[in-house]
């Protein structure tokens, strides 16, 4: 059983739901990612997607978007991103990292070397913003072999056909988008997800989890109610920019952030 699979049945069995923060990997600083992710675990965080800095994010709102070019600023790559998830397995065996990005770097680099790469790293999952199903039929043998997950968005607008299709070829979890848009962007219609996560869950056998517009512990509580993961990413993001030049401030913030979340989300059970 893969670390993204353990990790939902552990806290399943348990009641509770997986929180599953987003950091864009080099945002501010390389130096700071590694540590940041520490302390998302710590603050209760069950699973880390971590974003590879891409120039052009085209799912992302502002927020991630000046977090990307912030990470390239400091010229990190994929390559780069693979070697700070080794250097967390260094401590941390337990809690699953999923990469979050586009497929140009992946491209770049090749198929095969990439998923060698990422199963030396420690890499549990990989979400390809960009590859659908249907362009995934050279990478998806490579990433069961190293039994690393590959997940698959879902939006307000997949039908029932696309749901199947998307279930059939995808691992670990489902990444429902509960808004048309971009990240970040919108207000939460939390009857339509719930009636969305309702229908998604009658076509398929992986958990659901829930991101785009999660902006607070409230919203949180809400959502761990709906769906089987709970995702927040631009909320935190956002955190860099207001403590911009004060990585301790940022961490604290982040930290607080997460530990607000997590302690709505048990609560709402």
């Amino acid at each position: 059983m893969s670390r993204i699979a353990s990790t939902f049945k552990r806290l399943s069995g348990q009641g509770r739901k997986v929180l599953i923060p987003f950091l864009t990997a080099g945002d501010p600083e390389p130096e700071f990612t590694v540590p940041m992710m520490h302390q998302m675990v710590e603050a209760g965080a069950d699973i880390i997607e971590l974003g590879v800095p891409f120039s052009d994010p085209m799912a992302d709102g502002p927020v991630i978007q000046r977090a990307s070019e912030r990470a390239l600023h400091h010229r990190v790559s994929l390559r780069r991103v693979l070697s700070m998830v080794k250097q967390f397995r260094e401590r941390d065996s337990l809690t699953p990292v999923v990469l979050m990005g586009y497929l140009n770097p992946i491209e770049r680099m090749g198929y095969a070397e990439f998923v060698a790469a990422a199963q030396d790293a420690g890499v549990d999952g990989v979400l390809t913003v960009d590859m659908p199903p249907e362009e995934a039929d050279e990478i998806l043998p490579l990433l069961k072999k190293a039994e690393i997950d590959p997940i698959f968005l879902l939006a307000p607008t997949s039908t029932s056909e696309r749901i199947k299709k998307v279930d059939a070829v995808g691992q670990g979890y489902l990444y429902y988008v509960s808004l048309k848009g971009v990240t970040g962007a919108g207000h939460l219609d939390l009857d339509d997800v719930k009636r969305k996560v309702e229908h998604i869950r009658a076509l398929s056998t992986l958990p659901v989890g829930v991101g785009f517009g999660v902006k607070d512990a409230e919203t949180a509580a809400k959502m761990a109610v709906i769906a089987d993961a709970v995702v927040v990413g631009s909320v935190l993001v956002s955190q860099v920019e207001k403590n911009s030049g004060q990585p301790e401030q940022i961490a604290a913030a982040i930290t607080t952030l997460l530990s607000e979340m997590r302690a709505a989300m048990d609560k709402a059970g």
